[in-house]
């Protein structure tokens, strides 16, 4: 099992990259935004609580978001590895997945941040949100919070995973190809698929 968390501010290109890694590598892609957007549709009272603090730019509360990963890995004993896109946020977040990976036998084997200056994120996510109608893709407020969040706390899963020698910064300026090519060499010398 090849295990990879797809890393980056909000508007880095993480959704956009990630079903590309899948397709190549044959892993099994959990967007935490996407089981969250799921929860939300349904109005599921867990999709209620994370709407209420993605609504204001804020992070899920743990709890919340890993029982609903947790049963998303669950569902897949099977697969060959998993693209962790949007998760882990924080430390402990990151403390939680690695146990629950540990429990499986398996562990996250790399983690790839796609760095991706704030002006550029801001405009990337405006422009999406003339698309997605996200209420959270279209408030510049809301937008900076989000950033602001990411920079003062999920920077750190960065320098979690770096001190074990599993994380890799790629520049995710350029286009689709161009930042998926460097995704791949970075990959490749680990030896997936």
């Amino acid at each position: 099992m090849f295990n990879l968390i797809l890393f980056g501010a909000p508007g880095s290109g993480k959704g956009t990259q990630a079903p590309l890694l899948v397709q190549k590598y044959g892993l099994i892609h959990i967007s935490t935004g996407d089981l969250f957007r799921h929860e939300i549709q349904n109005k599921t009272p867990l999709g209620l609580a994370a709407k209420a603090y993605m609504d204001k730019g804020n992070l899920v509360p743990d709890s919340v978001t890993i029982g609903m990963l947790r049963n998303k890995v669950e569902a897949h004993p099977t697969a060959a590895g998993f693209i962790f896109d949007g998760f882990p946020r924080t430390v402990p977040q990151a403390e939680a997945l690695d146990a629950l990976l540990a429990s499986m036998n398996s562990q996250i084997d790399l983690l790839l941040e796609m760095e991706v200056a704030d002006e550029l994120l801001i405009e990337r996510i405006l422009g999406r949100g003339k698309t997605s109608k996200r209420a959270d893709d279209q408030n510049e407020s809301t937008i900076k919070t989000r950033l602001q969040n990411y920079n003062n706390e999920t920077l750190a899963v960065a320098t979690y995973y770096n001190s074990f020698g599993k994380s890799r910064k790629i520049d995710g300026i350029g286009s689709i190809e161009e930042i998926f090519s460097r995704l791949c060499a970075t990959i490749a010398p680990a030896n997936v698929g």
